[in-house]
């Protein structure tokens, strides 16, 4: 059996290492194609390298652009490569909700090969956000979806989706949990990064939502300045474009760093005080470090994470994001929505992708 696996940005390199070590165990053999989709080094080699991932086969060298170039710049550079294998893949395995995984699944699609969805049945009910309308096409395409907890297999079941669904648990607490075991030189890193632990909010912001509105980003930082917090900002280069494209100032108790490798960043979220993100994966990660996390978005996939009190929407809104970052915050104790009994050590994928693939 031979599965393509498609990657193309920062959180489909976490999710896709420990399903690649699985595959391994199950003796299936795996095509990795990087779209190219982020490209920097620092979010896009680090990972390969730190979290044990195999080199991609090949790289579409897709680059940045608007969602329609970049969806069909993937689509084409796929096709294409398609063309020049000695046979089709039996399977094309997808992540999450970014262009790469919509060109993928279409790509496939139009080829009649069956689509594997890993993170499938997220819904945040906002269809301005272009990753919503990523999730729901995607699953509308894909045969076989593999859903992190039960509320996603309620989604699909609500939109009619009921064959080949499985809940497996979630594949990023895999990588977290590989990574942290990796992780034995964390006061050298924190020297090296300057952080103090529990003296800081450490922030990312990358979203269009917020990016593609130079009001809100600048909200956003007037809460930063307003609550007088110590912020330090890993910084993404699309915002770090909109940054300096809008001329817009950073407060002076807003300090920036590069983009952060996986261990660099996994070292800021576990010693901060608090997280101010509107990244997906960076709620679901401050969940399981037990860090509080504030979110500048409306709304969210990852509904699991606002039941204990351990994330907080807040938008843009200035007021509240300063008096969030200065609150304090008594978490309540952490239940596992995102975990099976059996996904622990990958075995929770592996026992899916056996189901689906082997039986």
């Amino acid at each position: 059996m031979n599965i393509l696996t498609v990657v193309g940005a920062r959180p489909q390199f976490v999710k896709a290492a420990p399903v690649s070590r699985a595959l391994v165990r199950a003796g299936i053999k795996e095509i990795l194609v990087h779209t190219g989709q982020h490209y920097d080094d620092a979010m896009s080699a680090v990972f390969f390298k730190e979290l044990k991932l195999p080199p991609p086969t090949i790289n579409l060298n897709t680059g940045s652009g608007s969602h329609a170039i970049q969806t069909a710049s993937i689509l084409q550079g796929l096709d294409r490569y398609l063309d020049e294998l000695a046979f089709l893949p039996d399977y094309v395995l997808v992540y999450g909700d970014t262009n790469s995984t919509l060109a993928a699944a279409l790509t496939a699609a139009k080829r009649h090969i069956p689509v594997v969805h890993i993170e499938a049945g997220l819904r945040s009910f906002n269809r301005a956000m272009p990753e919503e309308i990523n999730r729901i096409l995607t699953d509308q395409i894909a045969s076989v979806l593999f859903c992190p907890n039960e509320t996603a297999v309620q989604h699909l079941n609500r939109e009619n989706i009921y064959n080949n669904v499985f809940c497996v648990g979630d594949v990023m607490e895999d990588s977290m949990h590989f990574a942290l075991s990796k992780l034995t030189d964390e006061a050298t890193r924190l020297e090296w990064l300057q952080l103090i632990p529990a003296t800081y909010t450490l922030a990312t912001i990358h979203r269009a939502e917020n990016t593609n509105f130079p009001a809100r980003l600048r909200d956003i930082f007037a809460g930063f300045e307003a609550s007088g917090a110590n912020i330090v900002l890993p910084l993404h280069p699309r915002t770090r474009l909109v940054l300096e494209k809008n001329e817009i100032k950073l407060p002076v108790n807003v300090r920036i760093l590069p983009p952060l490798g996986y261990l660099d960043m996994l070292t800021a979220m576990k010693n901060a005080r608090k997280i101010v993100t509107d990244s997906g994966g960076v709620q679901k990660e401050a969940y399981w470090l037990g860090i509080p996390c504030i979110t500048l978005r409306h709304e969210t996939e990852w509904t699991e994470t606002l039941e204990q009190d351990r994330n907080v929407l807040v938008g843009s809104n200035a007021v509240n994001i300063a008096h969030q970052i200065n609150a304090t915050t008594a978490l309540q104790p952490r239940s596992q929505p995102y975990s099976t009994d059996v996904v622990a050590n990958n075995i929770g994928i592996f026992t899916a992708l056996g189901v689906a693939f082997l039986v």
